[in-house]
């Protein structure tokens, strides 16, 4: 994450990510994270640990999504009918690995 500047941030970058990855991964609340910091000798609030969220998660998002690998070129449409209601038909567009790249339920 080379293009995401902590240059004026009080902390380390490393407590910036850990407490952002906490809080939008594994989804403590804002507090949690605060109680958790604390109890690491990191005195921090609730309301900067909120800060750091709004503030880098769309930049750490936008990596995550960048180094994310591309679908294969060859892919192939699978159809697998269940039983929904009565209405029968669930497709998933698949890649040549297997990933499932998209997943679609309707009638026809």
């Amino acid at each position: 994450m080379n293009n995401i500047s902590y240059l004026r941030s009080r902390f380390h970058s490393d407590i910036i990510k850990q407490a952002s990855w906490l809080c939008i991964r594994i989804t403590m609340s804002y507090g949690d994270v605060e109680d958790l910091l604390a109890e690491r000798g990191i005195n921090v609030s609730y309301e900067t640990v909120r800060y750091w969220v709004l503030k880098f998660s769309h930049a750490y998002a936008h990596h995550i999504r960048r180094r994310r690998p591309r679908p294969d070129d060859c892919w192939r449409l699978d159809e697998v009918f269940v039983k929904i209601g009565g209405l029968q038909l669930y497709l998933w567009a698949v890649d040549g690995e297997g990933k499932a790249l998209d997943i679609l339920v309707q009638k026809h």
